[in-house]
């Protein structure tokens, strides 16, 4: 009786000890919660969805054959990711990648191979599964040379290959065996290669990722993270303030800057890219038919008023359609600066010498609802009334690429190439509505012949010049008015390290990769 009494004590004793070495510090799981300002996901497939909340989450579970180095946006900071290295012929046709060799995917779906390449690449490439169909318009084949080895022909050289097949939109690798497997459930059950892995998706919550532990640059130090969708700005500040949240996206404003840096024990982050900010105006409805009306309406409005309203430290202002330090950008261009009188004089001259009444559907979202707020007030003091349609952001997507609304104020960043923006915001075949559409609300087609010549100009002073002549002739025809960059903001807290310098991210949030740690 003693023995088995003694020998009931010293199994509680060893099972209370497992419990506590168990849930010790030093083997604790390390959990990140971050917080995103959107009230659900889009879709979390990368090779259909553009939208922020889900692009933050694609730079943390995929990889691309290769990648902008973390924490920057310089395309000569382009280094291998799946694969080790490339090689291409003299004329810029023919793409040979050398892969990496043992690299797993996610969920046990097995080793990454050359026929996931081809396999993702085709699928970037079909418009029925691909919202970035039309960059990769000019691959002629994607081939398994064999098990690590792929080879890309191109009908026409672009500008830039490696761009394309880079971690970022249809560059993201997904696996083959995955897609064919959960079908349209991969939309909700992404499986990549990268250093975390989706494990729940619950609407309008949370999304919840895993370390990879496989992952081909070592284990990540953060074991999960939690991202959750908060679309109150003022909720997910307190969140964050509470110590609910590690990270979060900001809001990008200068009164908010100015007060998240009074407290202590956080680290703001402004980082590049800045999403142009742009009016878009359809040139193929009335008055907006009228070049003199899309003038008045860029000499109405005052770029400066907007800017100091945003504040400064989140803001540069940018005076023509392509990004300030894309490569192609341009400022050689027509300027419509703040002129309120000649703006009422275009206006006479065009047949509206009382102004006319227009509307506009926009997101409720502060970001492009503030401005656009600005922008109506500037516009009525020329006489033009403009009605606000407000409505949620999903919504405002969704009526925009319909064709619904006579001006759009859209914002947005892209791969820093002239021709990415160029391509899905100025040229005939992405005018929206139509079969090829993407995101050219204007209708405007002036310079389709100059950004065709230039993907495929192989000399690269001759292409940067049609990038500036395509510029010119937009900026002339003025279908579309740019005003600024509007910049990345998060804060996080002062004990979370990304392991990097982040300068810039094309994900449009910061990198949490295998560096990144909880201090």
């Amino acid at each position: 009786m003693k023995g088995s009494r003694l020998f009931n004590i010293m199994s509680a004793i060893f099972i209370v000890g497992i419990f506590f070495l168990a849930v010790s510090p030093g083997n604790a799981e390390t959990v990140l919660n971050a917080g995103i300002g959107m009230d659900d996901a889009g879709q979390l497939d990368p090779h259909i969805s553009s939208k922020t909340q889900d692009k933050v989450l694609f730079g943390w579970i995929f990889n691309g054959l290769v990648r902008l180095k973390p924490g920057s946006m310089d395309l000569n900071a382009l280094e291998p990711d799946l694969a080790e290295r490339w090689e291409s012929s003299p004329d810029g046709l023919t793409w040979t990648f050398y892969l990496r060799k043992g690299v797993q995917f996610h969920g046990g779906y097995g080793e990454f191979t050359a026929d996931d390449v081809v396999f993702s690449l085709q699928r970037a490439k079909n418009p029925e599964t691909s919202g970035f169909s039309s960059d990769y318009a000019s691959f002629a084949s994607v081939e398994a040379l064999d098990k690590y080895t792929v080879r890309i022909k191109l009908a026409q050289a672009v500008p830039s290959l490696l761009a394309l097949v880079s971690n970022y939109h249809g560059g993201n690798i997904v696996s083959k065996k995955a897609v064919q497997a959960l079908g349209e459930d991969f939309k909700t059950n992404p499986i990549g290669t990268g250093p975390f892995a989706f494990v729940e998706y619950l609407p309008k919550q949370r999304v919840t990722l895993m370390a990879h532990k496989d992952y081909f640059r070592g284990t990540p130090k953060i074991d999960k993270v939690n991202y959750r969708y908060i679309p109150s700005d003022a909720s997910r500040e307190l969140a964050f303030t509470k110590g609910e949240l590690h990270l979060t996206l900001g809001v990008r404003q200068q009164q908010w800057v100015d007060r998240m840096r009074k407290q202590k024990g956080i680290i703001l982050d402004v980082f590049l890219p800045g999403e142009l900010r742009t009016l878009h105006m359809n040139m193929n409805k009335k008055p907006f038919d009228d070049i003199r009306v899309r003038q008045a309406v860029a000499h109405a409005i005052n770029r400066d008023e907007i800017l100091i309203y945003m504040g400064k430290v989140v803001t540069q202002p940018n005076f023509t359609v392509v990004p300030t330090g894309y490569l192609g950008h341009s400022d050689d261009v027509v300027r419509y600066d703040y002129n309120p009188d000649k703006a009422k004089a275009l206006l006479k001259e065009a047949g509206y010498p009382n102004g006319f009444k227009t509307s506009a559907i926009i997101t409720n979202r502060v970001s492009l609802l503030a401005p656009m707020q600005i922008i109506q007030e500037q516009l009525r003091k020329v006489g033009i009334t403009l009605d606000l349609d407000v409505v949620e952001h999903a919504t405002f997507h969704s009526q925009i690429r319909k064709d619904l609304s006579p001006m759009v104020l859209y914002g947005a960043a892209r791969f820093p190439i002239a021709d990415t923006y160029l391509t899905q915001f100025y040229h005939s075949r992405s005018i929206v509505a139509t079969p090829t559409a993407v995101t050219n609300f204007s209708h405007t087609n002036v310079a389709d012949a100059e950004i065709d010549a230039a993907r495929s100009e192989p000399d690269t002073a001759r292409q940067l010049e049609l990038w500036k002549q395509a510029q010119q002739k937009i900026m002339a025809q003025c279908p579309a008015y740019p005003m600024y960059e509007l910049l990345q903001v998060w804060v996080r807290k002062d004990n979370l390290d990304y392991g990097f310098q982040l300068d810039g991210a094309l994900s449009l949030g910061p990198v949490i990769n295998e560096q990144t740690q909880l201090k």
